[in-house]
């Protein structure tokens, strides 16, 4: 575990994957015993989205996003070849992924990602799963990209690749915390 404070500097590592066909599973089924359903937000308002990202990311430092202006988040979040998914269970969101159709050809996961609380109860490759098949839907998807970052959950990178994306490059970034951070893997 890597405590940091807020207004300190971090450099961590962002690797890009790419899949470029689609996956030979089916469609997974629920855990055992797991009550969910997974509901597509028609013109979600961009705090919908921001709530979300806020209640996936908080651990894993997902800040970017609130500087982004809201007329561009409204827009982005409302675009027709961007989808957002949620996933509730006993009632409350328990993740989400988003899907983004806007290069032509490809279908970026742009976000993914469950609550704390949701961590560990079998839903995530489940979640995962339905989000790349969900990508693939589209007849004109060619290729479906993502990236994470040594930022994200630590088995976020093996997860990725365990489902056929392969790591296409990497990079170091930096940024200055915003809150008080604990990481659970080394970030370089």
């Amino acid at each position: 575990m890597h405590a940091y404070k807020a207004g300190e500097t971090i450099e961590y590592r962002v690797t890009w994957l790419e899949m470029t066909e689609r996956p030979r599973f089916g469609w997974p089924s629920l855990p055992l015993g797991r009550d969910a359903m997974l509901l597509r937000a028609d013109t979600p308002p961009w705090w919908y989205f921001l709530a979300l990202y806020d209640a996936v990311g908080r651990d894993y430092a997902w800040t970017d996003k609130h500087e982004m202006p809201r007329d561009e988040m409204t827009a982005w979040v409302q675009d027709p070849d961007v989808a957002l998914y949620t996933l509730m269970g006993r009632g409350w969101p328990q993740g989400f992924f988003m899907l983004d159709w806007r290069e032509a050809g490809i279908c970026d996961l742009a976000y993914f990602g469950l609550v704390p609380e949701a961590v560990g109860t079998g839903m995530g490759s489940w979640l995962l799963k339905t989000a790349i098949l969900t990508g693939w839907e589209r007849e004109t998807t060619r290729k479906m990209t993502v990236n994470t970052c040594t930022l994200d959950h630590p088995r976020a990178l093996i997860q990725y690749q365990r489902m056929g994306f392969q790591p296409v490059r990497t990079e170091v970034h930096s940024r200055v915390l915003t809150r008080d951070q604990v990481f659970l893997q080394p970030l370089l």
